[in-house]
């Protein structure tokens, strides 16, 4: 068996990196927000003081105690942010995320294994502060994909031994549906993302890619950074992307983007997560689509056969309070329950709530 931590969108930039110990200038080019420390205001107006500075470990919470984070094999977030000091903000773009290099224990300290960086944050500070980001996560031992110098780097999968002998192989990569300017897109020459167009022509292609690094014993990983932030409807386009990378060989689609949780499914015995919705972020105290719960995170803890095979979904419900996570309550761990299992009805999909407050899926699969 294998098991893999999964989260969605890990964003320890902005009001997250002013609350670590060596913070970057706070400064912000937002249209009502011009001062990140801003964010830290917000989210004590809700919920008390937060101690400053924390500790690399304070974000992460109740989730490092977790004993599924501790001895899983393998852990992958969507790292939302470019790691730099540089202040080169990507012209024309209203929201920039930046973290302080030195902040990059607050991910070490969480034992993440792979970084995916296909995302619509991670060049916030142009190429240089890309450039930079790979730097850091790299001088920090960190495995990467999805991001790189060039379209060669960009695509490389990130590649993590097992002690059974196999490997996870980790490919990452972006769609314009997620806020991805077309101009970030890496080339031959050019750093920047792995950018695919949601068509079956390019799953045939990203497939391919990954069938030409998977062995025997593997298991492969898709991870895409697609779709809106808000709303629980999944296009029929990513739906059919999923589908082909499966029946191609990927073991499990890794889909992220959305603020708060979207449709899981089982695809011929394979997992697609079409939405994680964030994990960490510095959104707590603002206001607007609060139907959508998106102080609500989950890490999904997939358990597959050696053939890569699902054998099991647990999902540890969290709740982000004083910019740490929290074990969510039982009410609100019910309340992930009941929304996953209504917006999963399509995918045969539900979901029951156990007596340790996690929430483990019952396949209907296709």
């Amino acid at each position: 068996m294998v098991t893999l931590l999964l989260c969605g969108d890990v964003m320890t930039g902005r009001g997250v990196d002013q609350i670590l110990p060596n913070p970057g200038g706070p400064r912000l080019a937002e249209p009502s927000v011009l001062d990140a420390r801003t964010y830290v205001e917000l989210a004590e107006a809700v919920n008390g003081p937060i101690p400053r500075p924390v500790a690399f470990s304070y974000v992460w919470g109740d989730a490092l105690a977790e004993s599924t984070w501790r001895h899983a094999d393998v852990r992958i977030v969507n790292l939302e942010t470019s790691v730099t000091r540089r202040r080169q903000r990507w012209p024309g773009k209203a929201v920039h995320y930046r973290m302080h290099p030195e902040n990059v224990p607050c991910l070490t300290v969480a034992r993440i294994d792979v970084c995916v960086l296909a995302n619509n944050h991670v060049l916030d500070q142009g190429r240089p502060g890309l450039l930079e980001t790979l730097e850091a996560l790299g001088a920090a031992g960190m495995r990467v994909t999805g991001a790189g110098r060039d379209l060669a780097e960009a695509r490389r999968p990130a590649v993590v031994d097992l002690a059974t002998g196999g490997r996870v192989v980790v490919v990452a990569f972006g769609m314009e549906s997620s806020g991805i300017p077309p101009s970030w897109a890496a080339a031959a020459d050019r750093p920047g993302v792995d950018l695919v167009r949601p068509t079956e022509e390019a799953a045939a292609d990203v497939a391919g890619r990954v069938l030409g690094e998977k062995r025997p014993g593997d298991v492969a990983v898709a991870s895409v950074h697609w779709g809106t932030n808000w709303g629980y409807d999944v296009p029929p386009e990513h739906v059919r992307f999923a589908h082909r990378l499966i029946e191609a060989g990927v073991d499990v689609v890794h889909g992220h983007s959305s603020h708060h949780v979207r449709p899981i499914e089982v695809y011929r015995d394979r997992l697609v997560l079409y939405g994680c919705g964030d994990f960490i972020d510095d959104y707590e105290g603002i206001s607007g689509y609060e139907e959508y719960r998106a102080d609500l995170v989950l890490a999904y803890v997939a358990t597959l056969e050696p053939s890569g095979a699902l054998a099991g979904l647990r999902m540890r419900p969290l709740r982000m309070r004083r910019m740490r996570l929290e074990r969510a309550g039982r009410d609100d761990a019910g309340w992930l329950a009941t929304t996953l299992s209504r917006i999963g009805e399509e995918f045969g999909s539900r979901f029951v709530l156990t007596d340790d407050g996690a929430l483990t899926l019952h396949q209907g699969g296709r």
